[in-house]
């Protein structure tokens, strides 16, 4: 039994969303909110937000008890990537790259799963 949640287009880097969802993989949900509550930085709002909606979706869909789920599984990929120009001196321009993340969360009763 697992239940699945996912946040596209978040407006954070990959690598820096990678760092928060490596700390909650394989916890408890109890625990990995926690965890997320205390964690300085940025992405753990979103993550923590992604973690509480595919708990319920479990205790909705599949009448699941929240105090018996684990992260079995969490990920995060690449999104699209917003090219922006930044001027410079002598007329040049750098380009900005503003990355988005796809964050997955997967949680079930068993501690076993995809990391």
């Amino acid at each position: 039994m697992e239940a699945k949640a996912t946040a596209k287009f978040v407006r954070i880097s990959p690598r820096k969303v990678r760092i928060v969802v490596d700390l909650i993989r394989g916890k408890k949900i109890q625990e990995a909110l926690a965890i997320l509550e205390y964690t300085p930085k940025g992405a753990s709002d979103v993550v923590a937000k992604v973690v509480k909606s595919a708990a319920a979706n479990a205790e909705h869909n599949q009448q699941a008890s929240k105090d018996e789920l684990f992260v079995t599984s969490a990920f995060v990929d690449q999104g699209p990537t917003l090219k922006r120009f930044q001027p410079r001196a002598m007329g040049r321009a750098d380009v900005l790259r503003k990355r988005t993340s796809h964050i997955t969360v997967v949680v079930g009763d068993q501690k076993e799963g995809r990391s």
